[in-house]
């Protein structure tokens, strides 16, 4: 016993050293930066809660556990067991070694479960805050709140009692075989009369729950069953599957009244082997073949005439879950052609076409901008503005610190020196210099503008990157930037950080961070601080843990010149019913929460931007006052405000099937889409998603879009466009342009087809690459103009040993006719006849001066005038051929007039 004491020591003390407080000194420094960041009733309540579920949880299994032994250790005197063999090996009293055992043993056990029960904190606030929807389900006529916020609960509730009352009832039977109260004959099982009510009882429990988890939980999952052709319950499910769960579940009562009235009558065995014998042929017969047989017989002959209703509601629930039922339907009519002067009532539009890809610019930033090897750029974020009085797409890039990157690895230089990254670097995402690389509006460092964008605040203490905590206001200069020979420090003068305050503060954070530098270093003092949790989707969700976040993140400059980061947060459920479910069982989503964290301060502000949203109705009275609505955040703001890319691209991808609304249509998959693809590799991984400034069809002005086609399923020609928009109060709505059936629209890959098949553009990129360079096609984009469509895509060249791509041509299509230039310009002079005068792309230089430029100019515009000819042409020869004489008369002189013009400018 003196041993096993040691033991117990041991055990306590290596847990206290390296369990319990690490643990109480992340806890500790946790509060302190939810301190900082004012969200304290996030870590209250989730403390208290996880606490709470920890003691009820751990209680209830040490009492259930410890009660059920002792009553079964009552009066028990065992016979000394021999241990080892040999009639003088030691020997154990079983009685004594159980009894001095049940105690720790109980407490061990209700310890692990309580520790179990508490990740599930989240689930018990959401149960016991839940809202409603307002919509109920079509089987059982319950709200789906039920489903959303109680039933996981109750489906967590009802395992962990049928669990601790089956390993009670394990434990407690393993007991009464021990001291003999359970006797196994060949032909019969005596059971003590006491032992007998015992067991009786536990396993009548176990029955009941057992049949309150069928005729509650069992039955409400029906909802997400995947026995019919689609998610949800199906014809066999109602029709054979939910009787005989309810069944099941009467049968399982009624096994349990038996067992306890064989306890009564010392007959437990046999009446359990009638009832658990009864109980499980009904849940056979019941709950598997008699379903699978009506599938088989019943169902599958006529399928869709028995599965019509529950096709009807899965197709509702998941257009309601997914925010499809909103999605406005828009008819184009007739494709109508398109003319030079559509062009020029688009100027907005064309003067926005993205010839710079993510990948190229990020990679050019790289090499122009990052200045010094501990800075990098490691994303470009595609936004809007309005600049110099137009409203512009630009692409952005924040210039972070890259502490891996330091020549010196040491303390000082990585927690005390460099602290943070230094401004940003934007472009226009349509203006290329005669070099064929990107104009920038905003550069070098400190950041300077070209233009009505600057930036006045533009030290990023908090990025995407993964930096160590930093340590402010110590007695070492802080790293500002680079200028010339010498460098410029500035000391942090945000609200972010703790404050160091006391040794002993400094020994909790040395702990955490485990080095000891932070312990005795002369160069912090009281008055420092420490800036920690950096990384800003890591602070998102230690903020706001019930809620998910779009992987993309994005800064913007607000009008005073500060950066903020803005990140999409999503709730989700898992339980909506009959809503199709994504890979990870996800099958609601809304996009309820826009945060925004200051990049110099680090403070976190969560806007609410679906306030009809059950769940974040619910997150607000779980945490009273961390969010604020939509109305409240600074115009600026919201003006930079984008419709977020992973639901978008979720809800396209399920409207392509679920734009029919008919379960027949639907059941045929006759008006499927797809989102379509291309062969040839480009730079984005959804090439045809495209943010773009546009005017839709039907509105007065141009507004930021999120943009992607469809195209028939195993089809090419385009079938329906879908955007998502951005700006002012048609934020978040979602409107689908569909094409006419009967007329045929080309779609990407047909356009990609002619593009590979034009000499011109196959000879000139064959050429690039006999001299060693890597041509770099750039994304085909879909460009919706009036009732038409034109496509355009960038190509880049980069040299050989060259890590910089230069944009050196634009493709542009329309119809049957594809051309390919220096400009985007000269390129649509080519289609159209005339220049849209963009004034946005210089054409590519050749040699010194602006004589290549002056060149250039005059060939569009001979180009220009030759298309004109050509179009006459074509018309004069149609108007012949139908008999039009008036009208060919017409062409031929406009014909003519062209000419002379043409001869006149050679």
């Amino acid at each position: 016993m003196r041993r096993l004491r040691w033991w117990i020591v041991l055990v306590v003390l290596v847990f206290l050293v390296f369990i319990l407080a690490p643990t109480l000194v992340q806890a500790v420094t946790n509060w302190w930066w939810f301190e900082e960041i004012g969200y304290q009733v996030v870590f209250t309540r989730q403390l208290v809660t996880q606490t709470l579920l920890f003691l009820a949880m751990g209680a209830v299994t040490f009492a259930v556990l410890y009660v059920n032994l002792r009553v079964a250790q009552r009066g028990v005197v065992l016979t000394p067991l021999v241990v080892l063999g040999g009639p003088s090996a030691p020997r154990v009293d079983v009685t004594r070694v159980a009894r001095s055992l049940t105690l720790p043993a109980t407490l061990l056990i209700g310890l692990l479960a309580g520790l179990g029960a508490t990740p599930g904190w989240l689930m018990v606030l959401q149960a016991l805050h839940g809202t409603r929807f307002g919509t109920v389900d079509p089987l059982f006529g319950r709200d789906v709140g039920f489903y959303v916020f109680t039933l996981p609960a109750l489906s967590a509730l009802l395992s962990y009692l049928t669990t601790i009352t089956l390993f009670t009832l394990l434990l407690v039977a393993a007991v009464y075989a021990m001291r003999g109260d359970v006797v196994v004959r060949r032909q019969a099982v005596r059971v003590e009369r006491s032992a007998g009510l015992h067991v009786a009882v536990l396993l009548a429990v176990l029955l009941l729950l057992v049949a309150v988890r069928l005729w509650v939980v069992d039955t409400s999952n029906l909802l997400y069953s995947t026995t019919g052709p689609l998610l949800g319950a199906s014809y066999a499910d109602v029709h054979a599957k939910l009787p005989a769960q309810r069944l099941s579940a009467i049968v399982a009562v009624a096994a349990a009244v038996m067992v306890l009235i064989g306890g009564f009558r010392e007959r437990l065995p046999r009446y359990t082997l009638y009832a658990v014998g009864g109980y499980a042929v009904v849940a056979i017969l019941g709950r598997g073949l008699v379903p699978a047989a009506m599938e088989k017989f019943v169902v599958a002959p006529t399928e869709l005439t028995r599965e019509a209703p529950y096709l009807g509601y899965h197709i509702a629930a998941t257009r309601r879950a997914w925010g499809l039922d909103s999605v406005q339907v828009r008819e184009l009519g007739g494709e109508a052609p398109l003319s030079l002067a559509d062009l020029k009532a688009n100027t907005p539009t064309i003067n926005n076409v993205r010839l710079w890809e993510s990948g190229p610019l990020l990679q050019t930033f790289r090499q122009m901008q990052e200045i010094r090897t501990y800075y990098d750029f490691i994303s470009v974020d595609d936004e809007r503005y309005w600049i110099n009085g137009q409203y512009r797409q630009v692409l952005l890039s924040p210039r972070e610190l890259n502490p891996a990157s330091l020549p010196a690895q040491t303390f000082i230089n990585q927690h005390l020196t460099f602290t943070h990254g230094m401004g940003v670097t934007v472009a226009p995402v349509n203006e290329v210099t005669t070099e064929g690389l990107p104009q920038l509006f905003v550069k070098d460092l400190p950041p300077t503008s070209s233009v009505s964008l600057t930036v006045t605040r533009p030290q990023i203490y908090y990025g995407e990157l993964d930096p160590e905590y930093v340590i402010t206001a110590t007695r070492q200069r802080e790293f500002d930037y680079p200028t010339g020979d010498t460098d410029v420090y500035t000391p942090y003068a945000g609200t972010g950080g703790v404050p160091v305050k006391s040794f002993l503060r400094r020994l909790l954070f040395a702990a955490r961070f485990g080095t000891s530098k932070i312990l005795f270093s002369g160069d912090i003092t009281d008055q420092s601080k420490v800036l920690y949790v950096r990384r800003i989707m890591d602070r998102a969700r230690q903020a706001l843990p019930f809620l998910t976040f779009d992987p993309d993140p994005y800064l913007v400059i607000t009008a005073d010149g500060h950066l903020k980061w803005i990140l999409d947060a999503y709730t989700s459920s898992d339980h909506y019913p009959y809503s199709e479910q994504l890979s990870d069982g996800t099958n609601y989503m809304r996009n309820s929460v826009k945060l925004v964290i200051d990049a110099y301060n680090g403070t976190l502000k969560a806007y609410v931007a679906t306030p009809g949203d059950p769940l974040i109705r619910t997150w607000e009275r779980v945490f009273p006052g961390i969010f604020s609505p939509l109305d409240s955040m600074p115009a600026d703001l919201r003006a930079q405000l984008r419709y977020p890319g992973q639901i978008f691209r979720i809800q396209t991808a399920l409207y392509a099937t679920y734009h029919m609304d008919s379960p027949v249509s639907f059941y045929h998959r006759e008006d499927q889409w797809q989102i379509p693809f291309v062969s040839r590799a480009t730079g984005g991984s959804a090439p045809f998603m495209r943010r773009m400034i546009m005017k839709l069809p039907g509105e007065a002005k141009e507004e930021y879009v999120y943009m992607v086609p469809f195209t028939p399923r195993g089809k090419n020609n385009l079938a329906a466009w879908m955007v998502a928009r951005s700006d002012g109060a048609a934020y978040g709505k979602l409107r689908v342009y569909l094409l006419p059936r009967q007329t045929m629209v080309f779609g990407p890959t047909q356009v990609e087809s002619r593009i590979n098949q034009k000499t011109e553009i196959s000879s000139q990129v064959s050429l690039w690459d006999q001299h060693g360079s890597q041509v770099l096609w750039g994304d085909l984009l879909v460009i919706p103009i009036e009732r038409s469509l034109l496509y355009i895509q960038p190509l880049y060249l980069q040299a050989a040993g060259s890590s910089i791509p230069e944009l050196k041509r634009v493709v542009a299509a329309y119809h049957d006719q594809v051309a390919m230039e220096e400009t985007l310009d000269g390129a649509l002079a080519d289609l159209f006849g005339g220049t849209v005068g963009t004034g946005r792309s210089a054409p590519l230089a050749t040699g010194g001066g602006t004589a290549p430029v002056r060149a250039a100019a005059a060939d569009a515009a001979l180009r220009g005038l030759i298309a004109q000819a050509r179009q006459h042409y074509d018309a004069a020869v149609a108007a012949q051929r139908s008999g039009d004489w008036a009208r060919y008369g017409t062409e031929l002189k406009a014909l003519g007039d062209l000419l002379q013009q043409i001869a006149g400018s050679r």
